[in-house]
């Protein structure tokens, strides 16, 4: 089923609680421009002053309305960037001009102002939780002189994800210096085409890009991020 109709599931008074609960859920599965879990822990947190999705009717729906808005969004802004290659295109330019239109497997919370300051702190929360829950790569894959360095970055990707947070999604220009370095690291571990030591590391850039968004956005003040 398509995310419109899970959206009017969520929003039918008539249905039970936790089946409408259940279709935000699927709605989100759809859209999750910042992968489902973090996804869900932003909406949680904007859908104040009562996160608890499962019981509040009036939290689910602000919830709703924070996803359909980002939605719309990022269904302008493809299809503008749409529109624009048409032009381009008939004109000869094969290359994109102007502002590229925001890759959609990378995360990112499209809206018309600023994201949540607190939404995306709720978000890096959550993703720093399961990265520190994932397992290190198998000791058999890793060859003896990048061992060294793979433990090196997972402390670096631990310690910034652990200064975000401290900061309350307020990080200093070192953190972010040493976010953009640790990322930069994660990507020249990655090997052309696929590798089985890959896997893991993918889990990592997908955490250490979701801060490194969180870390640079413009985010609007807690006040006004609900």
């Amino acid at each position: 089923m398509s995310f419109g109709t899970y959206a009017r599931r969520a929003r039918d008074e008539g249905l039970p609680p936790a089946r409408r609960h259940r279709a935000l859920r699927s709605a989100v599965s759809e859209y999750c421009p910042l992968g489902f879990h973090a996804t869900w822990a932003y909406l949680a947190v904007t859908a104040r002053p009562s996160p608890d999705l499962r019981r509040d009717p009036a939290a689910l729906l602000r919830a709703l309305d924070a996803l359909e808005a980002s939605r719309a969004v990022r269904t302008a802004g493809a299809a503008a960037f749409a529109a624009r290659r048409r032009v381009e295109k008939a004109a000869g330019l094969r290359t994109p001009a102007g502002e590229p239109f925001h890759r959609p497997w990378r995360p990112h919370w499209p809206c018309e102002t600023a994201p949540s300051r607190l939404g995306l702190v709720a978000a890096v929360a959550d993703g720093h939780r399961t990265f520190r829950r994932l397992p290190h790569p198998d000791p058999a894959l890793v060859p003896e002189d990048r061992a060294q360095d793979l433990a090196e970055l997972h402390g670096r990707l631990d310690a910034c994800g652990t200064a975000y947070l401290t900061a309350l999604g307020r990080p200093d220009d070192p953190v972010r210096e040493e976010l953009a370095d640790t990322l930069a690291g994660i990507g020249r571990q990655l090997a052309p085409g696929y590798a089985p030591l890959d896997l893991p590391l993918l889990r990592w850039l997908r955490f250490a890009e979701l801060l490194a968004y969180a870390a640079s956005a413009p985010a609007a003040p807690a006040a006004v991020g609900a």
